[in-house]
């Protein structure tokens, strides 16, 4: 297999829905595949299919658009190895890049200009046991944390990992109400309550747009 081509389900310009840049105009470069199956999973149509692209032409999409902001996502996007070559490149063009990853896999070959945003797996996912707690240590500041939160036994769990791992010591954490699945005041009075120094983020884009693909 060519080591400068990667699959890709669909390269799109939208305002970042998620996360520190939540908002900004940004480039999402989707790759296919994910070796997890998340019961809340929104992008399941990333599983299979897409196309071949060389990173070449990946990055000529991305300069189509006026922005220096660009999020690499999946499915799970290191799940193909070539992503690790495709983040130092974007890195090497200018751009601010993100990467939204499981925590599935480790990150250790992710460039260091990279913004990592690990999803760790809660007990509603399904797929709990796929997480590397390794990952917590091959973080910076500047990575964040994701736990998407479908009910209370989900938000004890969530809250345990972060005091047994010190996750407040090692960067930002974001604490997501899973969509349709937990209402996010409910989520928002739970970090009142517990007065846990986390994020609280909805998904911006959901709002805007819908539960739809290219957005």
């Amino acid at each position: 297999m060519s080591e400068t081509r990667l699959k890709i389900t669909e390269i799109f310009y939208s305002l970042q829905g998620e996360a520190r840049n939540v908002g900004l105009p940004t480039v999402f470069i989707r790759l296919t595949g994910c070796p997890l199956r998340c019961e809340y999973c929104d992008t399941a149509y990333a599983f299979t299919g897409g196309e071949w692209m060389e990173i070449e032409s990946i990055l000529g999409e991305v300069k189509k658009h006026n922005t220096s902001h660009v999020t690499v996502t999946g499915g799970e996007p290191l799940a193909q190895k070539n992503c690790v070559t495709l983040l130092q490149q974007l890195c090497n063009q200018g751009y601010d890049v993100s990467l939204e990853t499981s925590g599935a896999i480790l990150v250790d070959a992710v460039d260091k200009r990279v913004v990592k945003i690990l999803d760790v797996k809660t007990p509603a996912s399904g797929e709990v046991d796929k997480n590397k707690f390794e990952n917590f240590a091959l973080l910076n500041t500047e990575d964040q944390i994701k736990f998407v939160i479908c009910d209370e036994n989900d938000y004890q769990w969530s809250k345990q990992v972060m005091i047994e791992h010190q996750l407040e010591k090692k960067c930002e954490l974001l604490f997501s109400p899973g969509h349709d699945l937990l209402d996010a005041t409910t989520l928002a009075d739970w970090v009142l309550r517990d007065q846990l120094n986390v994020r609280l983020q909805i998904q911006l884009h959901k709002y805007l747009w819908g539960d739809k693909p290219g957005v």
